[in-house]
């Protein structure tokens, strides 16, 4: 099953900063079997208005980090198609508010992906069987 990075969970892995070892396990058996560690367009959408907002550093300009990630071998861009986000307006359940973390988790789904992530409330609805999701 491939792999989709949230926002934060790709800052982590392209800073260096310690994820958990769940999180490290997937992505080394991932990239071991040939299958994809994805990242969201959305993603350098939401590092964009992070910096913008002094809300986080990162060790280069937002253009560059997000060329770093996609650089990471096994990581691939996810596409960001029309259905994808109409698809992010109807999911199941009750889904964050967030419309970024909406987008990841339509991806996430329309993809087959599962999730790494903290953030709670994806991890919850992750717990409430609407995706797959691993804590990092």
């Amino acid at each position: 099953m491939p792999l989709l990075l949230d926002t934060h969970a790709a800052v982590w892995v392209t800073e260096g900063l310690p994820i958990a070892p769940g999180a490290s396990e997937a992505m080394d058996t991932v990239y071991r079997a040939g299958s994809t560690i994805f990242v969201s367009a959305i993603t350098a959408w939401e590092i964009g208005l992070l910096v913008a907002r002094n809300r986080i550093g990162l060790s280069s300009r937002p253009e560059r980090w997000f060329q770093k990630v996609l650089a990471i071998p096994g990581v691939k861009l996810a596409e960001l198609t029309p259905d994808i986000l109409i698809q992010s307006s109807f999911l199941p359940g009750d889904p964050p508010r967030d419309p970024a973390d909406r987008i990841i988790i339509a991806t996430a789904r329309d993809i087959g992906a599962t999730l790494i992530t903290r953030d709670r409330l994806l991890l919850k609805y992750g717990e409430n069987g609407q995706i797959h999701a691993l804590a990092c």
